[in-house]
């Protein structure tokens, strides 16, 4: 009961910052600016945001088909559907509650391919490491790419980092002393015998976790693993690219943009729940170093962030029901 009061409050909270996010992107606006933004919305071109939608569903598949070269080597052979559908219903429920939609996939998945939960939270984690990777890479091409313009973000970037770990001697020390503490109890909790069912039980957890993360180091073609990798990053800035060409003011503006975009985006998604209000800021604060006011960049902000939310709204129920319709006569993890 506790614990569904933390996650609700959780949720609220996220929400209620996010609400404030977008009121903070309007409140400086009077009724010819609202006016403005909804028309551009409402007129932004209805074939561009198909094509958009199609290539972020395009970024889902690769993504099914590279979590389900990490599966392989776990000794199972999911259906690529299957793994497509459990990817389309986890980004569903992220948009419901934070992080719930890792533990929904792997659970879906779990129960219709027989691969135990344990070893997918593993994969999920290592997934989860190397989106990190990627997304560094994109901040230094960023960096790199436009330094006059984006040069002052990084460099309150790195200075809020060192002031945040700028740790005194006594707190490594706390630090180093916590992580032998764990490492000690960790070693001897896979001393565990079957005698203690409980410990035993936590142990072949761990033991399942570390199979699935492990996983990344036993894919069989690894430069297939890569170029899917590469693909979903590329489809990601693929559709802001192509999302430029839905608003007429917009359409001049090209792929070095779109990066910006990306990288301060994909932070915004994860401060507030489904990115609602802090995505549509950064956006607008992006747009604003490319010479575009306010409300244009505000109206493709909602843009982006509509084509992304209205699409997992509407495959991820239908995915859900799409796993439980195709495996009901298959067997269940018992």
């Amino acid at each position: 009961m506790i614990q569904r009061v933390k996650t609700v409050s959780k949720f609220l909270l996220f929400l209620l910052f996010g609400l404030f996010l977008l009121w903070l992107t309007t409140k400086s606006f009077g009724k010819r600016e609202i006016n403005e933004l909804q028309s551009l919305i409402k007129n932004a071109d209805v074939t561009v945001v198909i094509i958009c939608s199609i290539t972020l569903l395009f970024s889902h598949l690769i993504r099914a088909l590279r979590w389900k070269m990490m599966i392989d080597p776990l000794g199972k052979n999911p259906k690529t559907s299957n793994v497509f559908f459990a990817v389309l219903a986890g980004y569903f429920f992220n948009l419901l509650f934070p992080r719930l939609g890792e533990v929904m996939k792997c659970t879906f998945l779990s129960k219709y391919e027989l691969v135990p939960v344990d070893k997918l939270i593993g994969t999920m984690v290592a997934e989860r490491l190397v989106d990190m990777i990627c997304l560094i890479v994109v901040i230094l091409l960023t960096i790199f790419t436009q330094i006059d313009l984006v040069g002052n973000y990084a460099n309150e970037l790195v200075y809020a980092l060192r002031l945040k770990f700028q740790f005194s001697t006594s707190t490594w020390l706390i630090v180093f002393i916590s992580f032998s503490i764990l490492f000690y109890l960790l070693i001897r909790l896979f001393q565990v015998s079957k005698n203690h069912p409980q410990l035993y039980k936590l142990k072949e957890l761990i033991k399942g976790m570390a199979e699935g993360l492990l996983s990344i180091k036993k894919v069989k073609n690894f430069p297939l693993y890569l170029f899917y990798t590469i693909s979903i990053w590329f489809c990601y800035l693929a559709s802001i690219r192509i999302g430029f060409y839905g608003m007429e003011n917009l359409s001049g503006l090209g792929w070095v943009p779109s990066l910006s975009i990306l990288t301060f985006g994909s932070f915004a998604m994860i401060a507030t729940q489904g990115g609602i209000g802090a995505y549509q800021l950064a956006i607008q604060k992006t747009l604003i170093l490319y010479n575009i006011n306010q409300v244009n960049g505000l109206a493709f902000g909602w843009l982006l962030w509509l084509v992304q939310t209205v699409i997992l709204f509407f495959v991820g129920p239908l995915s859900v029901l799409l796993l439980y319709l195709l495996n009901k006569k298959g067997n269940k993890l018992t």
